[in-house]
């Protein structure tokens, strides 16, 4: 059986706000009371994640339960099509690059750094791109 766009959105939700906290799958699963290996099904999108659950994962990863659904348009199948690219934003970097543990500690020590090392570095990349 295969995962609903939605489920899976969800997951990638959960999945990038705690690697962004640092915290692992274990940990995670400790604080709202369940076995990690449920977080792994939650985060894959394979196990939906039920209301009470999402609440229970919003209060301890701090954000509010429509932080899992921002991104998603109202339609399920517009979704499906911006996961293939078709989302009017081509030269945005695709939602998947999110996933990479390397991307959420580049964001984490980027917000560790005072404001003038940060707009020095976003100075670098944009340069090395070779964006105007």
């Amino acid at each position: 059986m295969t995962s609903h766009p939605i489920d899976v959105h969800v997951g990638r939700r959960i999945r990038q706000r705690r690697r962004l906290l640092g915290m692992t799958q274990e940990k995670l699963a400790k604080a709202v009371n369940i076995r990690f290996q449920q977080i792994q099904k939650y985060e894959s999108g394979a196990n939906r994640v039920s209301a009470s659950r999402l609440w229970s994962l919003s209060k301890a990863m701090d954000v509010s339960v429509s932080f899992f659904f921002e991104g998603l348009s109202g339609d399920a199948l517009d979704y499906v099509a911006s996961l293939n690219g078709h989302n009017g934003f081509e030269d945005a970097p695709p939602e998947s690059v999110l996933d990479e543990k390397e991307t959420i500690d580049l964001v984490r020590y980027y917000y560790q750094l005072n404001e003038e090392p940060r707009r020095r570095l976003l100075d670098l990349a944009k340069a090395l791109s070779g964006a105007e």
